[in-house]
């Protein structure tokens, strides 16, 4: 599919032990409603021709010659589908039998991958039926064609470079020096296993975890097919806990002793870039890599995507990642606060979102360094653009926490300031807004000095990103705790911190969270109400945090993080918005570089972050032009 987009299948059909016909049969069937649904990888269970579970009857000629018929009929029936699939079936080469994989499409076969790490413990005997594979190297004839039988056998689909699948099985998977390592060194982006895990207690757990890691080690899709509850039940029992798992995190999972098919998309262009990012990934390993061809399709994804990637959806998930990113900003602080010996922290408060949040950190970092509430200066600034609204909310949420608050109008002395450099107070232009945004700063950085303080910086990743910040205004702090939050978490974390509070401090922030999101830099209307709103000149943050996350956190075109913001917010935002938009957080991004490049120190939070010493370095004169043709186009 278009956009890096693959869709992968764990089938495990309905088996008879040693019935091959049948199971050929059941296969064939999955096969083609796998191809039916868009399925551009498709993997089955191990030893699936036969069931993994046939025993001694492994040794029988007439098993494995039916089997090989089997694999013909299977072959033969993929004819006209451009997909690549993987079966499980035992092959006799030079009087030894091997447990394999064979990899097939469109009518032929491909390869055999033979399994090289043989459990012969508690219920598992393979060495009593089977060879190591890890030493074969060579062709074998299987469907009438001469196909490689190897290990480290690679297949690529020739539409789409980064498709490029290796296959392990089973055991492999559970060993130490696991093959689908060097498969991912030497290019594989998806890994399939066949496998045949029986069920126990705590042993889903264990295989979830195992395939979900493996999938973030090696910065891979992995694709887990197991045998069901067909096998036979003598000893044990087969569950069919089929995975599917993307760069550490689980995308698909079965029922268990469900026997279904489970499917999802996998973006191995995102893995790639995620490999190209990683300086200790190296691809040095060897492998022979065989070509297959998918048909090129439009992107179209079983899922929705989440509108705000930068929260968890699960409520029990939100308070622990919430808890966790507030300790990190405060534990931040705390290190600066010691380091400078501040005697006092001293911070705006505007009675919006930003300045809540870096508020509550402050609190918390005196309460963690056991100093008094009294020596956090909390400023109210009122300018031609304050509403009563956010004042009030500013000096109730103070007292409530127990700071120091300090009122002071700074209407004057931007008056005198206008009349210094010859600005008609009545022209309400950038100048008008930015001498307010500056003359705060100035008033909060001589308080700090004269209080032995720091001043705290509020301003946070969304406001950066768009350079919605006014140079060496707002821009400007001692120590910024919300620069690596976007807005959208903002308001999380706020609502969480709320929770946890009482009264009136508790009702603030809820008002705080309804109220507009402003500057307040212009004049409030004639009923005293904001008039200046951010998201109508810049745009909806929940759409500028969804650009931000694809585009920066990996790297995404501007065509793919239009697809998805498209099908995020379908619904919510016509297509045309959403275009308009994203094409002004391109601009406005490479256009404010030059404020990011000298931000202040600030604490990291999460993996996207725009501070030039960390993760973010970008000349502040690069052209968008690309960019934007490609949106334009």
């Amino acid at each position: 599919m278009k956009y890096g987009y693959v869709r992968v299948a764990a089938a495990t059909p309905d088996l008879r032990v040693a019935d091959v016909e049948y199971n050929c049969s059941e296969i064939c069937t999955a096969m083609e409603e796998a191809y039916g649904r868009g399925v551009q990888v498709l993997v089955f269970p191990e030893l699936s021709v036969c069931g993994y579970t046939c025993g001694d009857l492994f040794h029988q000629k007439l098993l494995i010659d039916a089997c090989m018929k089997g694999a013909e009929k299977i072959v033969k029936a993929s004819k006209g589908k451009k997909m690549l699939a993987f079966v499980g079936l035992p092959v006799l080469v030079n009087g030894k039998l091997y447990n394999c994989a064979l990899a097939f499409s469109d009518g032929k076969p491909l390869g055999l991958i033979p399994k090289i790490n043989l459990p012969n413990y508690n219920e598992f005997y393979e060495r009593r039926h089977f060879e190591s594979g890890d030493w074969r190297t060579g062709n074998v004839t299987i469907c009438g064609e001469s196909v490689p039988m190897d290990s480290k056998l690679l297949f690529q689909d020739e539409n789409q470079h980064n498709l490029v699948v290796g296959c392990e099985i089973c055991e492999d998977l559970w060993a130490a020096d696991s093959p689908s390592t060097k498969l991912a060194m030497a290019g594989a982006t998806i890994i399939v296993n066949l496998s045949a895990s029986n069920e126990v207690i705590g042993k889903r757990e264990y295989r979830r975890d195992l395939v979900r890691m493996t999938s973030g080690k090696l910065v891979c899709g992995y694709v887990y097919a197991s045998a069901g509850t067909g096998e036979s039940t003598t000893d044990t029992v087969y569950s069919g806990h089929n995975l599917i798992s993307e760069n550490g995190v689980l995308l698909a999972e079965a029922k268990l002793f469900a026997d279904e098919t489970i499917r999802a998309e996998i973006d191995v262009d995102k893995l790639v870039y995620e490999r190209k990012k990683l300086t200790d990934f190296s691809c040095d390993e060897d492998a022979t890599v065989i070509g297959f061809e998918t048909p090129v399709k439009d992107a179209e994804l079983s899922y929705q995507p989440s509108q705000f990637p930068f929260v968890p959806s699960k409520e029990t998930e939100l308070s622990e990642r919430a808890e966790l990113i507030l300790s990190i900003q405060t534990a931040g602080l705390v290190k600066r606060l010691k380091h400078t010996h501040a005697k006092t922290a001293v911070i705006g408060i505007s009675g919006g979102l930003d300045s809540a949040l870096a508020f509550l950190v402050t609190v918390r970092a005196f309460d963690c360094l056991g100093k008094s509430r009294k020596d956090i200066v909390a400023i109210t600034m009122p300018g031609f653009g304050t509403t009563g609204k956010t004042l009030n909310n500013s000096l109730k949420l103070i007292e409530a926490m127990g700071a120091t608050g300090r009122t002071i109008p700074i209407g004057d002395s931007v008056l005198q300031h206008f009349k210094d450099i010859g600005q008609d107070s009545e022209n309400h232009d950038v100048t008008y807004e930015n001498a307010q945004a500056r003359m705060r700063t100035l008033i909060l950085m001589d308080i700090a000095n004269k209080t032995g303080g720091m001043v705290v910086g509020t301003g946070d990743l969304s406001e950066i990103a768009l350079g919605w910040a006014t140079y060496n205004g707002d821009h400007m702090s001692m120590y910024a705790v919300n620069s690596s939050v976007p807005k959208t978490l903002v308001k999380f974390l706020i609502a969480h911190e709320a929770k946890k509070l009482q009264a009136e401090a508790e009702e603030t922030l809820v008002d705080i969270l309804n109220t507009e999101i402003s500057p307040e830099l212009l004049p409030p209307t004639k009923d005293g109400k904001i008039a200046q709103k951010t998201e109508d000149l810049v745009g909806p943050y929940e759409l500028h945090d969804f650009f931000l996350y694809y585009a920066i956190r990996f790297g995404f075109e501007p065509k793919k993080v239009e697809f998805l913001a498209n099908c995020a917010f379908d619904g919510k935002y016509e297509k045309e918005v959403v275009h308009k938009w994203l094409l002004n957080f391109y601009r406005r991004f490479f256009a404010q570089q030059f404020k990011r490049s000298c931000m202040p120190d600030s604490v990291k939070v999460g993996s996207v972050t725009l501070s030039p010493r960390a993760d973010w370095r970008m000349p502040s004169d690069a052209v968008a032009a690309l960019w934007l043709k490609q949106l334009e186009e």
